[in-house]
């Protein structure tokens, strides 16, 4: 993975929780499988819409509920490149990191609308919408955590640290 991030954004509102994202009856499935049934709480179709590297981008609280990882991996085996929120679950938003998953915290969401070409700079910290020609600020991620997504997570990350 890169540090820039680009894919069409798919658009969800307010207090996406981790039942939403990822139902619970598929959370003992292989990742494949928890990948399709992805956001099948909200939108039954989102897993075959979407194409590898797209960005889903949602309001505030994004993640809330359960502790365990099976909505990240959900996003993340669907294809999703990233996520884009007002704001975050705790839980939700380091769980993502452990996984690889790009998180990224912007005031500006309400201006990116559904289909617009979205592009991430992970080290920079910015968020622009290619579409609307927009640039938004978004958290700059520190260098060590920009690595572990781009290695795929927290396992491949302490992998290469402790075995090189």
């Amino acid at each position: 993975m890169t540090k820039e991030i680009k894919g069409f954004a798919w658009t969800y509102g307010d207090n996406m929780n981790t039942d939403i994202i990822s139902p619970a009856r598929y959370m003992e499935e292989d990742y494949e499988t928890i990948g399709q049934h992805a956001m099948e709480g909200v939108d039954s179709k989102f897993s075959s819409k979407i194409a590898k590297g797209d960005i889903l981008v949602a309001g505030h609280n994004f993640g809330s509920g359960s502790s365990r990882e099976t909505a990240q991996i959900a996003l993340k085996y669907a294809g999703v490149g990233a996520v884009i929120a007002k704001s975050f679950a705790r839980i939700f938003y380091r769980n993502a990191i452990n996984v690889g998953l790009p998180v990224i915290e912007i005031d500006g969401v309400d201006r990116i609308q559904e289909g617009d070409e979205i592009q991430i700079d992970l080290e920079k910290g910015f968020v622009e919408n290619l579409t609307k020609n927009e640039t938004y600020k978004a958290a700059k991620l520190p260098k060590n955590i920009v690595e572990l997504i781009q290695l795929g997570g927290l396992k491949r990350y302490l992998d290469r640290k402790i075995n090189g």
